[in-house]
C-alpha cells in the first residue's frame, strides 16, 4: 500500500481501513525444507489457530488423528495431505495450495514437498510466491535439501525469508542451538543475495510462536510469531520491463474483425499506444482494448485481454506483443540457470523444446557449472544430474525473444521437454543474453541496421547475412519512419 493511500485509509472508520486491507492482494508464501522438518503440520496448525477449519473439517481430523502423538493434539497435517498416498506414507508429494486470514491480512500458503523425487513441485510453488518460510528441525539443522530449497527460491525471485526453526520443544528450547543454525542459514543466504531474513524458534505442532507467542517457554525470544511476521511481510515488487503480451491466439469471428489474446505479462498498454511485434519487428498502433464483456480504456499486468490493432500484421500464437520503447532481448543465444527435473538429467549438446508463454522452440542446452550445495560454489560441469542447479548456454535454431527473470519472471523463464519422452526435464530462467557466439566478443562489432519492412525482409533472407545473423541486428521501420529519417538526413 502506498504512502498515500495510507494517509487516505487513516480517515476512514476502522471498518473500512480492515476492508481497505483486505481487499489487497493476499501474500503468496511457500513452506519448504527437508523432508520431516514439519511443512505440512505448520500451515495445519496455521489454518486451525486462524480459524480457518470449519466445523465438519475439525471433526473429521479429529476422527482421522487416531494417537499421532503423545499431547493428544490432532495430526494437523491431514489439513494438507490430500492424496491417499501421502497419507499412507505420511510425507506431501504434490502441492497443496490453502487460504487463511487475519484481521490484518489475507494470506495464500503452498505445502511443498521435502523429497528430492518431488523437487520439481518445490519449484512449481516458489515460481508464484512473495515469502519463503524455509523450516530446519531444531535437533538435525541445515541439510543439504534445506539448501536446495533456499537456493531454488531465491533463483524464483523470492528475497523474503522466514527461516523456521521448528521442533524447537524437542531440545528443550536450547536458545544456543537456535542461534547456532540462525547464523549458517544467514551465511548462505548472504551467498544467494537474500538479505531479508527473520528466524524464529517454534514448536509446529504446539502451535508455539506460531500464531500465539511462547514467551512463557521461551523467554529469551523477543521476536514476532510467524503471523505477525507474515502480517508486516510485503508483496513482490512490481517489475520493470514495459508492455508485454504473449499472443496465444488469433481471433477472427468474422472478416471485420481481427484480435490477438492473451494474458498481458508485464507493463500497461492503452488505445493509441504504438506497439512492436516479435520476432517480426513490425510496428502498429493500439485501435481497441476488449475483454469477454466490455472494451476497456486499459489494460495491465494479469489481465486477459484481446488486442485489436490500427493496421493488418502478421501475427500468430507464439509472438509477443511489446512496447515500442521497451523491448525484450532478442537473439539466437541466451545464458540462463536451470534445475534439472528428470533421472537423465540434461545430455549436452542434445536438442530439446524449450517452451515459455506460448512459444515452443528447439534449443541446444550446453551445461556450464553446477552449483555444490554443501560448499556453496560454482563447479565446472559436462551434464547436469537430477537435482542439480547449472548454469547453461542455449542456442536456438531461430530468434528468440526473452526479458531476464529479474525484470520480468513471466518473459524471463521457461521450461525444457525432451521429445524423446514429452517430460519436462527442467525449469529454467534467463540471466542474460549471449553476444560472443560465433567469435563475437560482448560489445564488440555488433551492427544494428534500422531498415524499412521489405528491406529488412531482403537482406534476413540472403546467405550471407545468414551467414553473421548474430553480428547483426535489425530493427524494422515503417515507411513513415523511414521517409521521416531520410527526410531529416537530407535536411
Amino acid at each position: 500500500m502506498t504512502a498515500a493511500t495510507t494517509v487516505l485509509a487513516t480517515e476512514l472508520p476502522k471498518a473500512d481501513i480492515l476492508q481497505v486491507t483486505r481487499d489487497s492482494r493476499p501474500l503468496r508464501l511457500i513452506t519448504c525444507g527437508s523432508v520431516d522438518d514439519g511443512k505440512s503440520t505448520l500451515i495445519g496448525r496455521l489454518l486451525w489457530d486462524t480459524k480457518a477449519v470449519k466445523e465438519d473439517q475439525a471433526a473429521t481430523l479429529r476422527r482421522d488423528s487416531g494417537q499421532q502423538n503423545d499431547l493428544g493434539l490432532p495430526d494437523f497435517a491431514l489439513l494438507l495431505d490430500g492424496l491417499q498416498a501421502e497419507r499412507e506414507q505420511g510425507i506431501t508429494i504434490d502441492v497443496a495450495y490453502r487460504y487463511f486470514s487475519t484481521d490484518k491480512r489475507s494470506f495464500i500458503v503452498a505445502d511443498t514437498p521435502g523429497h528430492e523425487q518431488y523437487t520439481r513441485n518445490m519449484a512449481t510453488g516458489a515460481s508464484t510466491a512473495d515469502l519463503a518460510v524455509l523450516l530446519v528441525d531444531a535437533r538435525v539443522g541445515l541439510l543439504e535439501q534445506t539448501r536446495r530449497h533456499a537456493t531454488i527460491a531465491s533463483l524464483m525471485g523470492i528475497k523474503q525469508f522466514v527461516l523456521a526453526v521448528n521442533k524447537i520443544d524437542l531440545t528443550d528450547y536450547d536458545r544456543a542451538g537456535f542461534e547456532r543454525i540462525t547464523r549458517e542459514f544467514k551465511e548462505l543466504a548472504l551467498s544467494l543475495g537474500v538479505r531479508q531474513v527473520t528466524a524464529i524458534p517454534m514448536s509446529a505442532l504446539k502451535g508455539e510462536n506460531v500464531v500465539y507467542s511462547a514467551k512463557a517457554v521461551m523467554p529469551w525470544y523477543e521476536g514476532q510469531t510467524l503471523v505477525e511476521t507474515l502480517e508486516l511481510a510485503t508483496l513482490r515488487s512490481a517489475q520493470t520491463t514495459g508492455f508485454r503480451l504473449p499472443v496465444q491466439r488469433v481471433s477472427r469471428p468474422g472478416e471485420s474483425f481481427r484480435g490477438y489474446q492473451g494474458t498481458v505479462a508485464g507493463g500497461a498498454v492503452k488505445p493509441g499506444d504504438s506497439v512492436a511485434i516479435l520476432p517480426s519487428g513490425a510496428v502498429a498502433n493500439v485501435k481497441q482494448i476488449v475483454t469477454f464483456d466490455l472494451v476497456r480504456n486499459a489494460a495491465v499486468a494479469g489481465d486477459a485481454i484481446t488486442l485489436v490493432l490500427d493496421r493488418q500484421v502478421d501475427v500468430s500464437r507464439g509472438d509477443m506483443i511489446v512496447s515500442l520503447d521497451s523491448q525484450p532481448q532478442t537473439g539466437l543465444a541466451f545464458d540462463a540457470q536451470i534445475v534439472a527435473l528428470q533421472p537423465d538429467g540434461i545430455e549436452p549438446g542434445k536438442r530439446y523444446w524449450l517452451k515459455s508463454g506460448s512459444r515452443r522452440q528447439r534449443v541446444i542446452v550446453q551445461p556450464v557449472s553446477q552449483l555444490d550445495l554443501k560448499s556453496g560454489k560454482w563447479a565446472s560441469a559436462e551434464r547436469l544430474p537430477l537435482n542439480a542447479i547449472g548454469k547453461v548456454h542455449l542456442k536456438f535454431d531461430e530468434q528468440a525473444i526473452f526479458d531476464a527473470y529479474e525484470l520480468n519472471r513471466h518473459t524471463g523463464a521457461f521450461i525444457l521437454i525432451d521429445p524423446d519422452t514429452n517430460n519436462t526435464i527442467a525449469g529454467g530462467m534467463i540471466t542474460a543474453k549471449r553476444a560472443d557466439v560465433g567469435g563475437l566478443n560482448a560489445g564488440e562489432g555488433r551492427v544494428i541496421l534500422s531498415l524499412p519492412a521489405d528491406l529488412a525482409d531482403q537482406l534476413m533472407a540472403t546467405e550471407a547475412f545468414a551467414e553473421r545473423r548474430d553480428e547483426v541486428e535489425t530493427r524494422r521501420m515503417t515507411a513513415a519512419q523511414a521517409r521521416d529519417l531520410f527526410d531529416g538526413i537530407e535536411g
